[in-house]
């Protein structure tokens, strides 16, 4: 039995029935999952703990998300085969600004709204950090996984001097540009050299200490290339990316990184945390897409968090074939906050939703299931008859909310991947 089929037949449990290893292996022969984990600072941001003053222990959550991952990974009989996290490990920095943005000129500048919500602590790398870790330790050496900084689990994200918040704050989109630094707090937890990675044989190759890292896993009668790219990817990021799909030549082939999607499905930065307005080296959405991906045909998919919401879209690359790119971001939802009786706060929590992207090679036109799941309500989106009230009026308010829903669960087809990478083999 799959891990989607056992999850329709008992949507209720967290735990699905075992299998056995005969089992898992012939539905590893046609289809498996893909686990998305997108920006969980929320779960761990110690203001968002009972000993804050919170209402309840946010970080839970987390735990919760990486322990299903684990139980439903195919080393435990489920069909999980590999894991992609988008960023945005945890909330806060540590530096007010970081050594390479002074190097380019860069100055902080003063803004009360981050002043207030974001300021560098210790606290990054004595409670919020020391969490991730150990939600982390509950997959180390259970299923392969990618991790990849984005905006938050740099050193430093300051206001620049040079891009002051206008005088009266309304909204976030008046508090100036923000720029990020600095990767050594990320590093201390996911770099090529820790734990999670070091030795691991489908870990094969790193850069720039691990900000940039490159996986293969095999499911579904496919060896499969990952590379996951730092945020606003430098130059050089784009430039060992290139070397690794030369070194894996015609592999089916999936991007993930923090930064390339907005909420309406645009390829562009964010209008206050763009790090190319602020260095050239650094590469906006569009830039990787003209660069990178749409020259390379064994990229077919690409994966990204970072805004509040989720979005789909299908382009072809150079040669014509169709990349698929999806927004997945639950961090700004608050339904959890609602049932604890406690106040909205800014920055979301997240609630415990993730995405499982199911790929079924059983038909002549492989297919790909997207659905999106709750491990604090063990539910799925469809399963919850409240779910476009709860969410839609912060994501996507014009949609209907048919609409709204179906962009938590639906399935695309992979119309060219058999004509693009040939048969499956068997495993």
């Amino acid at each position: 039995m799959t891990f989607a089929k056992a999850l329709l037949a008992a949507s209720a449990l967290i735990a699905l029935s075992p299998v056995t290893t005969a089992q898992a292996q012939a539905a590893s022969d046609q289809s498996f999952t893909i686990a998305v984990i997108p920006d969980t600072q929320n779960y761990v941001d110690f203001n968002h703990q009972k000993n804050a003053g919170f209402a309840f222990d946010a970080a839970p959550m987390l735990l919760e998300q990486m322990q299903f991952v684990a139980d439903h990974a195919r080393s435990q009989g489920g069909d999980i085969a590999f894991v992609m996290t988008l960023g945005d490990a945890w909330q806060h920095q540590t530096l007010p600004i970081d050594p390479h943005s002074q190097a380019l000129g860069l100055k902080r500048g003063n803004n009360p709204m981050i002043d207030a919500f974001l300021a560098p602590t210790p606290k990054v790398l004595t409670i919020e950090a020391p969490k991730v870790k150990e939600a982390y330790e509950l997959i180390n050496g259970k299923v392969p996984f990618s991790a990849v900084p984005g905006n938050h689990d740099y050193d430093a994200q300051f206001p620049d001097s040079n891009h002051p918040p206008k005088p009266v704050i309304k909204s976030e989109e008046n508090i100036g540009m923000l720029h990020v630094g600095g990767l050594d707090n990320w590093r201390s937890v996911f770099s090529d050299q820790s734990d999670f990675f070091k030795g691991k044989p489908w870990y094969v190759a790193s850069h720039d200490g691990g900000a940039d890292n490159a996986q293969i896993f095999t499911a579904g009668g496919y060896t499969f290339l990952h590379i996951g790219l730092q945020f606003d990817a430098p130059e050089a990021s784009l430039q060992w990316a290139e070397e690794i799909v030369k070194r894996y030549p015609g592999l089916p082939t999936i991007i993930s990184m923090h930064d390339f999607l907005q909420t309406g499905g645009a390829r562009e930065p964010n209008p206050i945390v763009d790090n190319h307005a602020l260095d050239p080296d650094a590469n906006t959405p569009q830039m990787m897409w003209d660069k990178f991906i749409a020259k390379h045909d064994q990229i077919f998919m690409v994966l990204c968090g970072h805004e509040h919401a989720q979005w789909f879209r299908t382009d072809p690359n150079r040669l014509g074939h169709p990349v698929y790119q999806l927004l997945s971001d639950y961090q700004g939802r608050q339904q959890t906050v609602i049932d604890a009786g406690a106040k909205k706060t800014m920055e979301g929590i997240g609630d415990g939703w993730m995405r499982l992207m199911t790929f079924d090679f059983a038909s002549s036109v492989p297919k790909v299931k997207v659905r999106t799941y709750s491990t604090h309500y063990k539910k799925f989106s469809s399963e919850i008859p409240d779910y476009a009230a709860w969410y839609k009026k912060q994501e996507h308010p014009g949609m209907t909310d048919a609409e709204f829903n179906a962009m938590d669960d639906f399935s695309f087809d992979l119309t060219d991947f058999r004509a693009r990478f040939g048969m499956p083999k068997s495993l």
